[in-house]
């Protein structure tokens, strides 16, 4: 049984500390009341309370659990020495909330915080760095810049308040990178002019540059296109052309046009080869100021080349993309394996989706991707255009910003539909389950909570706006100035960017499997359950369409990743509500309106099944299916993908992609009990549990994690069943 301290650790417990403090408080006070049989007997009894929660117990649970004893036995004036002991030592705690919090970083003990992020390597003194600052934010943040109720809500795990440890600095969440007006009309870099690239290679040589300055100066993710980086093939080909041509004049021979087109098109594909490796290793290998590798997602889809040629240039890249992640990268060992970043984002559409096509041989090339190493992900252009459509009345097909938070479809001044360059404020997520819980099975209580929870939420959101408004673009040049976001002036702010649809605010949620099951006691997969997840989903975006409306700022509806986020809910729920069967009786709560990680459900049915849901889920969204080793089955992977395209807008596969430094096992590492009860990964073939001598790449979030999970994230790996 293991409890959890005040600075976020866990430890085992041990009676003997409950003993050892009950006899101090009794030598403090006017006359012993206790005898040592006596303490030992509340010990028991505490240690019996806790053993029965079944769960992870706090310390101030513990000493709630003491002082109700110490009283039981008649010992009031012992009482009231440990209620003294126990305000003191508060009153300690919060003359400096952050100093313990910060020391327990720094020696890598704090269970919530150091596998808070999957990609964040908590023994890093870049990382380190990065949470030494947040916990210096986060405390200013909780005692100054947010109302207490909120603060109080947060805490609690009635709702939260993402990236707090970001908030008092003037930083937005995500955004897609208009890399073209960047490239086609020159930006700056840390003063330094920036001019349009004379080829491909320079191209990828400049956006992997505005990746990192990006990525510095925002905490959420970025999405860049490959078609942004196409039309530089051309210039490099007319560039190889024209150097051939001479080489061939100094040599005085002839040679024919199909043989010179032949030699340019080689040179010009290895040129595209050492760009496309630019990025790959560039992004893997850089270290941003928050101590990790920019979370940035490449789309690829050939709909948004301008013409034939650049359609096929654009082809190119994206084969060559696609080869170069199903390679991999190497580790320290010098073995292939599957890096977390850049995402790759690839489009079904018209031209690629079936056999025939003229661009399938793309799409089989993805799916071998897939099976191997997890990405692509893919996007239905089908569905897409039938879910985003403007105000134009027209359908769109882009990319999400980082994993998965999509923007609403816009129309600028012009009447053009605008994408690149715009951006997302922040999120704030309630807890659908958490309301389900306080209702007690009534749902007239339901929405009343439901109503209360909601404008809590928005008044939380409201904060992420103003925190931003008034922001120079100063403040972040590459992003506001220099054409990442916008072109602003120098002393200018960024409010116009705020409202009108231009940017947008996210309302997530979480949890709405258990919220169905806690509210009905049936499975959401039930016509009952599909139906209350329905309106659920309907009425959150009835909220998010009310405050747009009166505010003419873009509020929309997101399904939260809730990467450690859903240890921190399933701890809240079990502290205020115990451990109730089928709803709080595990160490995570399910992602947005997924189906629960051990339904059995084929992946075709899934897949279908929560369309549904996703369309109810603008601000963004991601289903997945869970498959076994599906290399030596890519049809099977085919299909699957084609029924993506038809039936949902954005959803992806997830496989096992592990190496064992120990061994050289290259096949799925497992997650085992130890003998405290916790969960630890251990390498099937020699039993290593080392987390330093393994890579293990998991997707957790709609990014790949390649360090390791908290406890409840891990827990709900393990549980994970095939959907194929």
């Amino acid at each position: 049984m293991r409890i959890i301290k005040r600075n976020g650790s866990e430890e085992l417990f041990d009676i003997q500390k409950i003993i050892a403090a009950i006899t101090k408080a009794d030598s403090a006070s006017e006359k012993r009341e206790l005898t040592p049989e006596e303490i030992n007997d509340i010990a028991e009894y505490v240690e019996y309370k806790c053993n029965k929660m079944g769960r992870a117990v706090s310390v101030e649970e513990i000493q709630d659990m003491v002082e109700d004893q110490i009283m039981a036995k008649g010992a009031f004036e012992l009482a009231k020495c440990y209620v003294r002991y126990r305000y003191i030592r508060s009153l300690a705690r919060k003359a400096n909330t952050t100093d313990n919090q910060i020391l327990t970083l720094i020696e890598c003990n704090n269970e919530e915080v150091k596998q808070e992020n999957s990609n964040k390597n908590p023994t890093v003194n870049s990382v380190q760095r990065d949470y030494m600052a947040g916990e210096v934010s986060k405390d200013l943040t909780k005692r100054i810049l947010l109302p207490p109720d909120i603060v109080e809500a947060h805490e609690q795990g009635i709702i939260h308040f993402h990236d707090a440890d970001y908030f008092a600095q003037h930083m937005h969440n995500c955004d897609l990178v208009n890399l073209e007006d960047m490239l086609q009309n020159g930006t700056v870099i840390s003063g330094t002019l920036i001019e349009k690239p004379h080829s491909f290679s320079t191209a990828c040589n400049i956006a992997t540059q505005i990746i990192a300055q990006v990525a510095s100066n925002q905490y959420g993710g970025q999405s860049i296109s490959l078609s942004h980086l196409a039309p530089f093939v051309q210039t490099s080909r007319e560039k190889i052309r024209k150097a051939v041509l001479d080489e061939i004049k100094e040599m005085d021979v002839t040679v024919s046009e199909e043989k010179l087109n032949h030699i340019i098109e080689a040179r010009l594909r290895e040129e595209i080869s050492k760009g496309v490796q630019t990025i790959q290793y560039q992004v893997v290998t850089l270290l941003t100021t928050n101590g990790q590798a920019p979370f940035v997602t490449v789309f690829m889809y050939l709909g948004e080349a301008k013409n034939e040629r650049e359609k096929a240039d654009l082809a190119m890249i994206i084969e060559e993309t696609l080869k170069q992640r199903y390679e991999g990268v190497k580790n320290e060992a010098g073995e292939w394996i599957t890096p977390a970043f850049p995402k790759l984002i690839y489009v079904l559409e018209e031209d690629n989706v079936t056999e025939g096509t003229p661009y399938w041989y793309l799409t089989e090339l993805a799916a071998k991707c897939t099976a191997k190493r997890m990405v692509p992900d893919y996007i239905s252009e089908k569905i897409m255009l039938q879910n985003k459509i403007d105000k134009n009345g027209e359908g769109h097909c882009y990319t999400c910003m980082g994993c998965r938070s999509f923007l609403t479809p816009y129309v600028d001044e012009d009447g053009k539909p605008k994408y690149y360059g715009r951006f997302n404020q922040g999120v704030v997520t309630v807890n659908l389950v958490d309301i389900a819980l306080s209702a007690h099975r009534d749902l007239d209580e339901f929405w009343k909570i439901f109503d209360d929870r909601m404008e809590l939420c928005h008044r939380a959101l409201r904060c992420r706006h103003e925190r931003l408004k008034g922001t120079y673009s100063d403040a972040a040049p590459i992003l506001w100035q220099y054409g990442a976001l916008a072109r602003l002036k120098k002393g200018e702010t960024i409010d116009k960017l705020l409202y009108g649809g231009y940017s947008t605010l996210s309302l997530g949620y979480a949890g709405l499997w258990e919220t169905v099951y806690a509210l009905l006691h049936k499975k959401m997969t039930t016509p009952e359950g599909r139906e209350l997840g329905l309106a659920i989903m309907r009425k959150l975006n009835e909220y998010t369409a009310k405050w747009k409306a009166a505010e003419n700022i873009d509020y929309s509806l997101y399904g939260t990743p809730l990467e450690s986020t859903t240890y921190k809910f399933a701890k809240s729920l079990q502290k205020r509500f115990g451990v109730i069967e089928g709803v709080s009786d595990k160490n995570y709560i399910t992602n947005s309106y997924h189906v629960h990680v051990m339904e059995q459900i084929d992946a075709f049915d899934k897949l279908a099944f929560e369309s549904q849901f996703q369309a109810l889920s603008p601000g963004g969204a991601i289903s997945y299916v869970e498959v076994p080793n599906m290399q030596d089955n890519i049809p099977a992977v085919l299909k699957v993908m084609q029924f993506i395209y038809d039936n949902i807008m954005y959803a992806e596969l997830n496989t096992k992609s592990d190496y064992c430094q120990e061994c050289g096992y290259d096949g799925e590492i497992k997650i085992v009990k130890d003998e405290d009860g916790k969960l630890v990964w251990e390498c099937p073939k020699c039993g290593n549990r080392d987390q330093n001598k393994m890579n293990v790449a998991r997707r957790t979030c709609g990014y790949i994690g390649t360090q390791f999970w908290n406890q409840g994230r891990t827990q709900e790996i393990a549980e994970r069943v095939l959907h194929l």
